[in-house]
């Protein structure tokens, strides 16, 4: 029988929905059948397109006698993440500190009244890889539970309040200086892997924010090492696995150090935020390699990720079913069990030689690394023994050379069989999309297009991102209370927003006032960032709170000090609001943008590199408005003729 996650509305939970686990939604009536039953609460946070979420899943939340369990001893809420970040960042601070890592899925334990006492990941079906089992895990807290409640309860409390003082504690003020911008410029710079691209050793998480920074850094410094280690690093990154050859976007990271296997998740905010970074790349260059992955992310999100009314989806997965099988619930419920990571985009020897005509199979097999024995060294898990993860390591100049065919008779061989293959992929089953539109993801893209069509000088881009910010407008802003929607989903615009998709959304509309001169869009981002200041605004020691306080079972207010896969809301906020006072004149602005920074800066002195979309608002902050780009705007330079 189905659960009482039933009736959400988020993928992620209906994906849960006939477990036999007794779920509840985060709310008050479970933490009312916890006080009343002298429970512990379980807290299970994840996504819909987490891997190992749906490996946990499987092992365990399928499980009857783990369901069991749980259901005996525990009161067990299931969250995602991305419908409440609020939730996810409280109790993911708690399980860091705790444990020195985290990740999804996250499980962690609380008393009834919401006090983390025990966290972790993955946990797996019985004890291996020397860790506890699931099971286990849930016997020990029982046990403890029942005979050390105290102590318990004790310990949850003082790790909330270190939480509290972490983000509350005050800092002198700093203002925003160049040594700032040197510092994080030269910590990112020694952690660039000279052999490889990218930054630091695999796994490979791009942080896209990062090349706006060093972006931002050679305009200011002419340093050629800034440019050069943020361009190959985009080429590598385009040239390597994580790149959908076929289709175009990218994937969530690289799994390995070389950019060769994926993980194969494709979130909308890694295509805005590197769309944006693609875009800026070709604007330097004009090296037409970058216009090439900027078109293609786009054209990828429009093509499968745009509602009808305009917005945005959320996600697709990396896990599928592979060709053939069927599944075993409906799409978008219960995860089907024949589903395997990576089968949507790998391909064997032999299907590609079947597809394909002789010439262009051998041009293809070559440019995209392609072996009989498949392309994929190290594969532990042994998802993709005998397949192919394209990645292109040569240029058709020497794949040519190889074929003994002209540069341009190699390039036609090599696009018509992408045509052909992409035609192919279409009718395997396809990933689960998540197709709930998360306000601040939107935001992103919004803007990312809006620049996109400056710079590359396509129409249609900017048709979708007004297309998508009168869908934010219209179906998630009240106009009578001046607030945003987190989620729109299924006819629905539900939770509260938070300030990163205040500062998300109105970073969209100042790129679109950029892009089109609209003052329309100017006075809707004047608007989302004076409620952005009523809400979250902390008038004691400046800066913005993560949430407005006002849902009483978030027990910290947070201020997130990352920029990570996606940026801070307070680096966002701040370079909107220096974009602001600049284009309007308006000294609240400077005057909320200089106490902002001078927060954050703070908070940060000894390590800028954290924050690099913050340094790239103390970079504007510093320079003189250019004449040609009035407005501010995050790009490199004035836009493309």
């Amino acid at each position: 029988m189905p659960n009482r996650l039933s009736t959400e509305k988020s993928p992620y939970l209906l994906q849960h929905a006939d477990n036999p686990v007794d779920w509840h939604p985060w709310g008050e009536a479970a933490f009312k059948q916890a006080r009343e039953e002298n429970k512990p609460i379980f807290l299970s946070i994840g996504y819909s397109t987490c891997h190992w979420c749906h490996v946990m899943e499987r092992e365990s939340f399928e499980n009857a006698q783990t369901a069991a369990l749980l259901n005996a001893s525990f009161v067990s809420i299931k969250v995602d993440r991305e419908e409440r970040p609020d939730i996810d960042r409280v109790y993911m601070a708690a399980v860091q500190t705790m444990t020195g890592s985290g990740g999804w899925p996250m499980s962690v334990f609380l008393t009834p009244d919401l006090k983390p006492f025990y966290g972790g990941t993955y946990f797996p079906p019985a004890d291996m890889y020397g860790r506890p089992g699931f099971p286990t895990v849930l016997a020990r807290i029982r046990q403890f539970w029942d005979e050390e409640r105290d102590k318990l309860e004790e310990s949850g409390e003082r790790l909330l309040e270190a939480l509290r003082e972490r983000h509350d504690e005050p800092e002198d003020r700093l203002d925003p200086q160049e040594s700032l911008l040197r510092t994080a410029y030269e910590t990112i710079r020694a952690s660039y892997d000279a052999e490889n691209a990218g930054f630091g050793r695999g796994p490979k998480f791009p942080r896209p924010v990062v090349f706006t920074f060093l972006f931002r850094y050679y305009r200011r410094t002419g340093d050629p090492e800034a440019l050069r280690i943020a361009l190959t690093t985009l080429m590598a990154m385009a040239s390597g696995g994580m790149y959908d050859h076929l289709g175009g976007g990218f994937h969530r990271y690289s799994v390995d150090a070389g950019w060769r296997v994926p993980h194969f998740e494709k979130m909308l905010y890694d295509q805005a935020q590197l769309l944006r970074a693609y875009t800026d790349a070709f604007e330097i260059t004009r090296d037409e390699f970058f216009a090439v992955v900027a078109r293609e992310t786009a054209d990828y999100v429009l093509r499968e990720m745009t509602d009808a009314r305009g917005g945005f989806y959320s996600a697709e997965d990396a896990d599928s079913l592979e060709s053939g099988a069927q599944p075993d619930a409906a799409p978008g419920t219960t995860r089907a069990h024949e589903s395997r990571e990576g089968a949507f985009y790998v391909w064997t020897y032999s299907e590609i030689g079947e597809l394909l005509t002789e010439d262009e199979a051998r041009v293809f097999r070559l440019y995209y690394s392609v072996e009989e024995r498949g392309n994929v060294a190290s594969d532990p898990h042994g998802e993709f023994t005998g397949k192919n993860i394209l990645f292109a390591p040569h240029t058709i100049d020497a794949v040519a050379a190889r074929c003994a065919l002209s540069a341009d008779d190699a390039a036609a061989l090599l696009s018509s069989a992408k045509t052909t293959l992409l035609a192919a992929r279409a009718v395997r089953p396809r990933p689960l999309l998540d197709d709930k539109i998360i306000t601040a993801w939107n935001g992103m893209m919004i803007a990312a297009l809006a620049r996109a069509s400056v710079v590359l000088a396509e129409d249609r881009y900017l048709a979708a991102a007004l297309k998508a910010a009168d869908f934010v407008v219209t179906a998630l802003y009240d106009t009578e209370r001046k607030t945003l929607a987190r989620r729109y989903r299924d006819g629905e615009a539900s939770n509260e927003a938070h300030l990163d998709d205040y500062a998300c959304a109105a970073d969209g509309m100042l790129e679109l006032h950029a892009a089109t001169s609209d003052s329309r869009w100017l006075d809707v981002a004047a608007a989302l960032t004076g409620a952005q200041e009523a809400l979250f605004w902390d008038a004691a020691a400046g800066g913005f709170y993560e949430t407005s306080g006002k849902d009483p079972s978030v027990l910290v207010r947070m201020k997130e000090m990352y920029d990570g896969a996606e940026p801070a809301g307070n680096s966002v906020a701040a370079m909107n609001l220096i974009r602001l006072s600049r284009v309007s004149g308006t000294v609240r602005y400077q005057s909320t943008a200089r106490s902002t920074l001078r927060a954050l800066c703070s908070k940060v002195r000894h390590v800028p590199h954290m924050m690099p979309l913050l340094m790239s608002a103390v970079d504007l902050w510093l320079s003189v408005p250019d004449e040609a780009c009035t407005d501010g705007a995050c790009g490199i330079s004035p836009a493309a003729p």
